[in-house]
């Protein structure tokens, strides 16, 4: 049985990676250009845009969040924007004090540092959810104040941007199709079909292959792993340069993840579930045949007749292995041949 403690020592799902993807410039920017749509957001000057080594989050909720300041050039202005990472799965219903919190910290430590100024720049305050439960807390804290006495012009008037990942649906994602969508994609509608083609296009799409490296990696990690911790920022820095690269990490890491399950459920010992293993092991095998050898009909055909032939999973997630090895269909097919049954002869 598991104690508190060491649940409190695991590494957390996301934290350390996820607050290193939002670092990246051009991760940022499509994050506040996409989902955000206030008319100001087209003038923001994101070429000078810098992240503030500043964190205004307590002790209390360094396990369960993270945070960003971003400071912009906005017509000649400096504004900020301020970005909450909650990870934590439980809703908390005063959210809307803690971010308000965390904003004035932050003006109270620009004060101290800016002594001789005269107004506060403005703050655009964002909290970025990707929990597994609906978002149930307000988001204006007007809503958490007793209506009576009714305070009319000394009332506190403050509210924050929810960005809930999953609330998007898979349609509107896909309509986008930049880093941010793909992330909200990963995280609301994982599909290892779907996410397989739509990380290959990314990176064709995308120029600044920097930060679309950064994206892959990270999902490569949270595959394998279900972890991005901080001894894993060395791996988050590869940099792919080329898409065949990419293709050859992606096909390992799906398979890998493949594998993974395959194999909790053998060990439960399910036979319907052994079964369903096989299948699916074999579908998976034949979608990246043709998507890594971009195979025809007829070649197609001809390989699924071969893995029809082969029902243990331990030989096909071997074939799996050679799969990766394989240069070209023609060498990959001939080590199938060696797994197929010997032809029983016809006897007089």
């Amino acid at each position: 049985m598991k104690t508190k403690a060491m649940k409190k020592s695991q590494p957390k799902i996301h934290d350390s990676g996820y607050k290193k993807l939002f670092s990246n410039r051009t991760i940022f920017q499509q994050l506040i250009e996409t989902f955000i749509t206030e008319a100001w957001v087209k003038d923001l000057d994101f070429s000078q845009c810098e992240t503030l080594d500043k964190s205004f989050i307590t002790d209390h909720y360094k396990e369960t969040e993270s945070d960003l300041i971003y400071k912009l050039k906005l017509r000649r202005k400096t504004v900020y924007i301020y970005v909450l990472l909650e990870f934590q799965s439980k809703v908390d219903r005063f959210m809307v004090l803690r971010v308000l919190f965390y904003i004035l910290s932050f003006y109270m430590d620009y004060t101290a540092n800016y002594k001789r100024i005269k107004k506060l720049p403005a703050i655009y305050p964002i909290v970025l959810y990707n929990g597994k439960r609906k978002w149930s807390a307000p988001t204006s804290i007007s809503d958490l104040i007793e209506d009576e006495p009714s305070l009319g012009a000394y009332a506190i008037d403050f509210q924050y941007l929810l960005l809930n990942e999953k609330a998007y649906s898979k349609e509107q994602l896909l309509t986008i199709r930049n880093i941010v969508s793909t992330l909200f994609l990963a995280e609301g509608h994982y599909d290892i079909a779907l996410l397989e083609q739509e990380l290959l296009n990314l990176y064709e799409q995308e120029s600044d292959k920097q930060a679309v490296s950064l994206f892959l990696n990270w999902f490569r990690q949270l595959a394998l792993y279900g972890k991005v911790s901080p001894d894993d920022y060395a791996t988050l820095d590869t940099v792919y340069r080329t898409k065949e690269e990419v293709q050859t990490m992606l096909v390992a890491t799906l398979e890998q993840e493949r594998q993974k399950i395959y194999r909790k459920g053998q060990a439960e010992g399910e036979a319907s579930g052994l079964a369903k293993g096989v299948e699916a092991q074999r579908q998976t095998l034949l979608q990246f045949i043709h998507w890594r050898f971009q195979t025809s009909e007829e070649e197609q055909k001809q390989v699924t007749e071969q893995l029809a032939q082969i029902n243990d999973l331990q030989q096909l997630t071997q074939l799996s292995e050679l799969f990766l090895q394989a240069a070209t269909l023609d060498e990959f097919t001939k080590q199938v041949a060696a797994f197929l049954p010997s032809p029983v002869l016809n006897q007089r």
